[in-house]
């Protein structure tokens, strides 16, 4: 798998072609056809990097634009999203507690305004239903930073190396997380 300077989501559809948006957010996503392989994707996105990293820098530099106030969530859609991240993050824990080598207990998926995922200490995890809508690798990084406190119940350089021994780019995934989260908060468009 080829790593890029920015993180990415890909969204399949019944497309014929490759296509990549830059949002005024960050928010780089690629458009791509349901049977087309991954390694075409990732060839694409190297031949366009420098395109996508100056637009990127762009999105830096400009003022955010005020949101309009998005019309609260329906209690059908909060339970479908929320439904939706639990087979998600029960997926993506499995795997990654392998990894890992560690156990947990069990997995709880909420709505918090100020966290994104935490372990207790007897390994029960809690997962943020909104990271659903960040870029894969980053809703990865938060499923193996909470398991790495199975190993390291801290923030030590212990902790630290434990995640990068599973996901070195990590910090990148951070940087999106505190760039862009806000942006998690606004309800997705129905």
């Amino acid at each position: 798998m080829i790593s890029h300077p920015f993180l990415y989501r890909i969204i399949r559809s019944s497309r014929k072609t490759l296509a990549i948006q830059v949002s005024v957010s960050g928010q780089v996503t690629v458009r791509a056809p349901h049977t087309m392989p991954d390694s075409t994707i990732q060839r694409f996105l190297s031949q366009k990097e420098s395109w996508i990293l100056e637009h990127l820098s762009h999105a830096a530099t400009e003022p955010a634009q005020p949101q309009a106030e998005n019309p609260p969530l329906s209690e059908f859609r909060r339970s479908y999203y929320m439904e939706s991240a639990r087979k998600i993050f029960k997926r993506k824990t499995a795997a990654y507690a392998r990894k890992i080598g560690v156990t947990y207990g069990r997995i709880t998926i909420r709505e918090q305004k100020t966290r994104w995922g935490s372990c207790t200490s007897e390994g029960n995890l809690n997962f943020n239903w909104r990271l659903i809508f960040a870029p894969e690798k980053v809703l990865d990084y938060v499923v193996v930073h909470e398991l790495s406190h199975r190993k390291e119940m801290n923030h030590s350089p212990a902790f630290y190396a434990v995640v990068a021994s599973v996901m070195p780019e990590y910090k990148v995934c951070e940087k999106w997380l505190r760039d862009n989260g806000a942006t998690l908060w606004q309800n997705p468009s129905p």
